[in-house]
C-alpha cells in the first residue's frame, strides 16, 4: 500500500495565499501590494512554495512573470483551497455568534399551521440573520431526525421520555369539544369529562401524537376501551369536515380551534369543566448540543410571543 511522504514539507496558506496572487496579477509587486505583504517576502513565499511541493511554478524574466504549466494546475488548486478556508471560517464565525447561519426546525402537523406565524413573526423581527428551515413530519420522524443530526430544534407536544433529548416548556393549552350543530353537546362550557364515554370520537391516523393524546384523555375519563374507530384522518382540517359532516365528534387544540372552524355554520364548540384536559408544547434539543444556551433563549422568547394566544405560557 502507497502511503505519502509523511517527512516532506507542507505548503502553509501564507505561501499559498502569495502564490495565488502572483497567479492573478502576474506581476509581484502588484500582487505584493494585494494582499499586503513586502515584495521580498511574497517571492520568498512563492520560492518556498515551489521548494515544499517539488515544482517550479513561475517562469522569470527581465520583464514579466508567467505561470509554468504545473503552475497553472497548482494555482487552481491553491484558489480552491484558499476559497474552502474561507468558508470554514465563515461557518466558525456563525457558530461562534448565535441566531446566524442554518437552523433546522422540524414541527409537528398539529401545531405547524397555528404556532408557525408566531414562529415565523419573532425569527422575523429578533434573528433575521437566522436561516430557519422549517420540516413539517410526526413526532417518531422528528426525533429519528434529531438523533441523525439532520434536524437541529423541534417543536412538539410533551412529555417524550426518550433519553439524550432535552425538552424546553413553551406553553400548556386545553383541549375542546368539536362537535355537529345542534349535538346535545355543542356550546356548552362545563362539559364533565365523563361524556367522552359514550361519544362516537373521531381520530387522527395512527402515527400523530394528537390521536394517543384523546385516547387517553378517553382513558382518563373512564371510557374503558378507546373509541371504536370507524373512521380516521390524515390532518385536523379533515378531521373537522368529518364532524361538520355529522360522523361525530372530536378533540381539538385550542390554537387550531379559530383557523380550523372559520365560517363553518354546520361546527359548534363545547368547553370542558375545569379542569380541562391539555397537551403540552416544547422545544426539544439534543442533550448537550452545543447550542443548547441558543435554543433556551429562543424558547423564552417564545414563550412571551405566544401570550396573545389562547394558551398559559410555561413558567
Amino acid at each position: 500500500m502507497a502511503v505519502g511522504n509523511r517527512g516532506a514539507k507542507q505548503p502553509t496558506l501564507a505561501q499559498l495565499r502569495a502564490f495565488a496572487a502572483v497567479a492573478e496579477y502576474l506581476h509581484f509587486r502588484d500582487a505584493a501590494a494585494a494582499i499586503g505583504m513586502s515584495q521580498p517576502a511574497l517571492s520568498g513565499a512563492v520560492s518556498a512554495l515551489e521548494e515544499a511541493l517539488g515544482v517550479q511554478l513561475l517562469e522569470r524574466t527581465t520583464r514579466k512573470v508567467l505561470l509554468s504549466p504545473a503552475g497553472e494546475r497548482i494555482a487552481a488548486r491553491a484558489r480552491a483551497v484558499l476559497d474552502a478556508v474561507g468558508s470554514l471560517m465563515e461557518e466558525a464565525e456563525a457558530v461562534r455568534a448565535p441566531f446566524t447561519g442554518v437552523l433546522r426546525l422540524g414541527v409537528i402537523p398539529t401545531v405547524a399551521p397555528y404556532l408557525l406565524p408566531t414562529v415565523l413573526g419573532l425569527f422575523h423581527r429578533r434573528y433575521p440573520r437566522l436561516d430557519l428551515q422549517v420540516h413539517e413530519e410526526q413526532t417518531a420522524s422528528l426525533l429519528e431526525g434529531l438523533a441523525a443530526g439532520r434536524l437541529d430544534l423541534l417543536l412538539l407536544a410533551v412529555p417524550l421520555g426518550v433519553p439524550g433529548v432535552t425538552e424546553l416548556p413553551l406553553f400548556d393549552e386545553d383541549f375542546v369539544l368539536l362537535a355537529p350543530r345542534g349535538h346535545a353537546l355543542a356550546g356548552r362550557r362545563d362539559i364533565p369529562r365523563e361524556e367522552l364515554r359514550g361519544l362516537q370520537l373521531l381520530l387522527l391516523d395512527e402515527g400523530h401524537c394528537l390521536r394517543d393524546q384523546a385516547l387517553d384523555i378517553c382513558r382518563e375519563a373512564g371510557r374503558a376501551e378507546g373509541p371504536d374507530v370507524t373512521t380516521t384522518a390524515a390532518g385536523l382540517s379533515t378531521l373537522v369536515q368529518l364532524v361538520a359532516g355529522g360522523l361525530g365528534v372530536t378533540l381539538l387544540p385550542r390554537t387550531a380551534l379559530r383557523l380550523e372552524t372559520a365560517r363553518n355554520e354546520y361546527l359548534s364548540t363545547g368547553y370542558f369543566a375545569e379542569p380541562a384536559p391539555m397537551r403540552r408544547i416544547a422545544l426539544a434539543m439534543r442533550t448537550g448540543t452545543a447550542r443548547q444556551d441558543e435554543f433556551a433563549a429562543l424558547a423564552a422568547a417564545l414563550r412571551e410571543a405566544v401570550r396573545p394566544l389562547p394558551v398559559w405560557p410555561a413558567e
